[in-house]
């Protein structure tokens, strides 16, 4: 809106982008270059003043910005500063001012952005306050069950005398903090410049201190505070520190800073105790979705993404909107309080006042039902948890109208409408009773906004998708830990109490659907005569991807993993491999477990059959289905043994791989029952093994590949591996080598995706260096390095690669140590498990996740293993050797050595291994260049 007399001067300096919004342009200005932007605002008044907001500018730079940031005063000065733009005479620097330009939603942010939360009248709000309260006390009344604010929690803590603004900065200040920010980077601050930032920013919403590895970069600070007594239950301690997620953060911040709605990650509970300055917390029950915010829940993989507005901008634009009856639950938090936020709570805060605060998340008996729950694989279970009944689609269009489904990019939007919440919707009823008790009026609005809506875990569980479980579907990205964590979370839990087996089963039943294969065992265990399981050994062992039974003297694995097809692919290559092993007469033979049976499980006409099977044919419940089977797979002694499981992963090749069997896939199982070995895993045993242990396991594992990799493989028999073109179809190379290295091609398509999408911290110099670090001469050369060229052997063999020998596929027997004083109980390895991973290629694969996941890095065991191995990794006496059509010799000799192709290797791998080596090796993080990423790890096999 423009004053009288004054030309509106919008249209004629935007053209045809004046017909949008002035917010739909700023977000569009978001996605350029900064030097963009500097073009862009010399094209009219109106661009000039958009290019120059400092929102947007902080947007550009934290986009850009890893690691140590220094604020240079503005955010365009810091933005320019990361660009290399040197500083220009101050004297041509200053800004311009025009008329006729009124924009609204300008105004509304740099009001945001400058005022002064001084003159806001907040009360003590309505949640309940206790002090001296017993942990029994909090357990009936408060737990998993409403908030309460806890006085006198930390009188005792020195952090309540020493944790100001001006202490801290006077003994940290040289420390670096990690930022909370919406950025997709990691940034940090030494603290000193945060507070010189603190002072000097007027943003909408201030970079926060939000550092979950505080005690890593200031130890001392873990020594000013303890864990009070009500929340000293956490059954994620059991978890190693590199699986256990994060758990605890130091809080710091300014005015108008603060945390946006939200959830805590995987539903857990959480208590935040401040002690400098004031805190605005604003709460909503589970279910209740905060007007202005929308829960996204992807429906492949249920990852959960929330919008919301900054925490300064839901109190300034939503709340004055609120009736007296939808307004949250509300409370002004004080130094030396404790807030406690229950499980599934919505919560935001602002900081009314800078503040220092610190908070812990945390998983007990009251509310590890929910945590299972948020962990188990679908979508829809994840949308009510959060949204509610508002996440439901019964066809009412009353109750649908408001429900978006975005089916282009595959995601539900459940979005918070004010006439919806008031309306009743019950289901069941149960599970709303229990608080009437609430004081403070707390019982009617609780009540009101659950509208028959019951966060009760068997109410939330019946929502569950039966047929997802996590050996079969994709695992959501934001989910706190991964699978194989979970999976051995739960296995520790069940072993380390087992007075709350009860508990931890209705647990794993709902993340794990363990109920539905504890059935599949007993009928195979029916079948073949074997004992029943006992209570104590139903649940899963260990962290693979299918369900593993431990009972008596047998071990049952069921394959569920990527489906049916892939199961049947991952047993028949193993059979066939265990047959080879048998006719070979291979030393490995003695270190595998002896197979007593396998076959196939299905349910059918209502009850589950067994027919035996030994990888030679194709059974009938699958050779009945409508699959057109290849003459390949007909014509084979092992339909589906390696060289069919490796036709298929090749058609596949950068797409997901299909499941042919169809419906099938749903009520078909193979399994294998071998022989239980005694002791346990190498998981288990890493923290006690004594360094001799250590350096038995390396000359096992040496002696063990070698035996492996010396093993004959059967003559590749299908013709469309036979004819591959991988890269120069000229090339007189065995078909094996071609397939391997064709699909070593094929990956390096989509690497950078890949590896973004890991979210791995890799300096953005190394992922715009892989093309010329892996050159596509590199797989003309390497096929080249195993090309015929004296009429011999070709240069090196190929051979069987396990490339999954990992802590969990390594197994380990007790034995008394003769050599220890006083007879100390040791453990040597026994066995190597787990060949349905099985491929065909180049022996340096299998080093990979020995150095990093076993030996995580450590040179001196290393070093053990390659003495033990004894195979040359590559058999050529010079790079004069190799006949190649490439012109770079420079290539052609990194081919050769052993480190170079080996990091190819990783950078291709279909595993995050990138991920193993950044997180052992800190000094990586600061790489500039593949090479000194190479040195660092791999260079010791050049020596080898």
């Amino acid at each position: 809106m423009t004053t009288l007399g004054q030309r509106d001067r919008r249209p004629e300096a935007l053209g045809s982008l004046s017909v949008l919004p002035d917010e739909t342009i700023c977000v569009l200005l978001e996605y350029l270059a900064p030097r963009d932007i500097a073009h862009l605002a010399c094209v009219s008044s109106v661009m000039y003043i958009l290019c120059n907001e400092e929102p947007l500018w902080m947007s550009l730079c934290l986009r850009r910005a890893k690691g140590p940031l220094d604020y240079k005063g503005s955010w365009k000065k810091t933005t320019l500063h990361l660009e290399g733009v040197a500083p220009e005479n101050e004297a041509y620097k200053r800004p311009l001012h025009f008329d006729g330009f009124n924009s609204l939603y300008l105004y509304k942010r740099f009001y945001r952005c400058n005022t002064s939360l001084d003159g806001f009248s907040f009360d003590d709000g309505n949640v309940e306050r206790r002090r001296d309260i017993s942990l029994d006390e909090f357990s009936k009344e408060y737990d998993a069950k409403k908030p309460v604010l806890l006085s006198g929690l930390a009188d005792s803590w020195p952090a309540s005398n020493t944790w100001t603004v001006d202490q801290l900065v006077e003994k940290y200040g040289e420390v670096p903090f990690r930022i909370s920010q919406r950025s997709p980077n990691k940034i940090s601050m030494k603290f000193k410049d945060y507070i010189s930032y603190m002072k000097l920013q007027r943003d909408e919403d201030p970079l926060y201190v939000f550092d979950d590895k505080f005690g890593d970069a200031a130890p001392e600070l873990l020594k000013d505070y303890s864990v009070p007594h009500l929340f000293q239950e956490d059954w994620f301690e059991i978890l190693d520190k590199e699986s256990r997620p994060p758990y605890r953060w130091l809080i710091v911040g300014p005015e108008r800073s603060g945390a946006s709605w939200h959830v805590d990650p995987a539903l857990t509970s959480a208590w935040n105790t401040l002690l400098c300055g004031r805190k605005r917390w604003a709460l909503y029950p589970p279910g209740k979705v905060p007007l202005g915010v929308t829960v996204h829940v992807n429906e492949d993989d249920g990852d959960v993404s929330i919008d919301t507005p900054s925490s300064l901008q839901w109190w300034l634009d939503y709340y004055p909107l609120l009736a007296d009856e939808d307004k949250p639950i509300e409370c002004t938090l004080l130094a030396g309080e404790t807030i406690y936020v229950p499980s599934g709570w919505w919560h935001c805060i602002l900081n009314l006042e800078p503040t220092v605060a610190v908070t812990q998340n945390f998983v007990n008996k009251e509310n590890f039902g929910y945590v299972c729950l948020d962990m188990a694989p679908g979508y829809h279970h994840k949308g009510v948890c959060r949204a509610g009944l508002l996440a439901l689609d019964d066809g009412n269009s009353e109750d649908s109208e408001n429900e978006t489904h975005d089916e282009d990019d595959n995601t539900l939007s459940y979005s918070d409408l004010t006439r919806k919440e008031k309306r009743t919707r019950m289901n069941g009823g149960t599970g709303t009773e229990k608080h009437k008790e609430n004081a403070n009026g707390l019982s009617k609005r609780y009540n009101m906004w659950k509208n028959g809506f019951s966060y009760d875990i068997d109410f939330l569980a019946s929502f569950l998708d039966k047929e997802r479980d996590h050996y079969n579907f994709p695992w959501s990205m934001g989910n706190s830990v991964g699978q194989r964590e979970m999976r051995a979370w739960l296995s520790k839990l069940w072993v380390l109490k087992p007075e709350m087996r009860e508990l931890i089963w209705k647990g794993a039943c709902i993340a794990l659907n363990a109920e539905k294969w504890l059935r599949c065992l007993e009928e195979v265990c029916t079948f073949h005569n074997l004992p029943s399981v006992t209570e104590e050994e139903k649940l899963p062992v260990g962290t693979g991807s299918n369900p593993v039974y431990l009972f008596s003297d047998y071990a049952i694995k069921l394959f569920v993993e990527g489906g049916l097809e892939q199961s049947m692919y991952g047993l028949g290559t193993e059979l066939e491999f265990y047959d080879i092993l048998g006719r070979a007469d291979s030393p490995l033979k003695s270190h595998i477990p002896d197979v007593l049976a396998s076959g196939i499980l299905f349910f059918e006409n209502g009850s589950y059959k067994v027919v035996p099977w030994d990888g030679k044919r194709i059974p009938d419940i699958i050779s009945s289905s409508n699959v057109d089977f290849d003459a390949s797979m007909l014509n084979s002694e092992f339909p589906f043994g390696i060289w069919n499981k490796t036709l298929r992963e090749h058609r596949n090749q950068g797409k997901p791989a299909p499941d042919s069997f169809g419906t099938l896939s749903s009520h078909v199982w193979p399994y294998i029952i071998t022989k239980r070995c005694k002791g346990k895993i190498f998981a288990q045993l890493r923290d006690d093994l004594t360094w001799n242990d250590a350096q038995n396991l390396a000359s096992f594992l040496g002696q063990q590949l070698r035996n492996l990799h010396l093993l004959p493989y059967p003559p590749v028999t299908c013709p469309e591996l036979l004819n591959v073109n991988a890269v120069h179809e000229e090339l007189n190379i065995p078909a094996e080598w071609k397939v391997f290295v064709d699909a070593l091609s094929q990956k390096k398509k989509d690497v950078t995706s890949r590896l973004e999408n890991w979210g791995n911290p890799i300096p953005r110099a190394l992922m715009n260096s892989i093309d010329e670090y892996i050159p596509d001469e590199f797989f003309v050369d390497l096929l080249n390095v195993f090309k015929d060229t004296n009429g011999g052997d070709e240069i090196k063999p190929c051979t069987w690669i396990h490339s999954d020998v990992m802590d969990d596929n390594i197994h380990m027997e007790p034995y008394a140590d003769d050599s220890v004083d006083g007879q100390q109980k040791s453990w040597r390895p026994s066995h190597i498990l787990d060949f349905s991973d099985l491929s065909i290629g180049d022996p340096i694969y299998d080093l990979i996740p020995i150095y990093l996941d076993v030996f995580r890095g450590d040179t001196d065991l290393f070093k053990k293993l390659l003495e033990s191995y004894g195979l040359p990794l590559i058999r050529s006496r010079s790079p004069e050797n190799v006949t190649t059509k490439s012109t770079d010799s420079s290539t052609r000799k990194k081919v050769l050595r052993p480190s170079y192709r080996t990091m190819c290797y990783c950078i291709l791998h279909e595993e995050n291994v990138l991920g193993a080596m950044f997180s052992i090796w800190d000094e990586l993080r600061t790489a500039e260049s593949w090479e000194q990423v190479e040195q660092t790890v791999w260079n010791l096999l050049n020596n080898y």
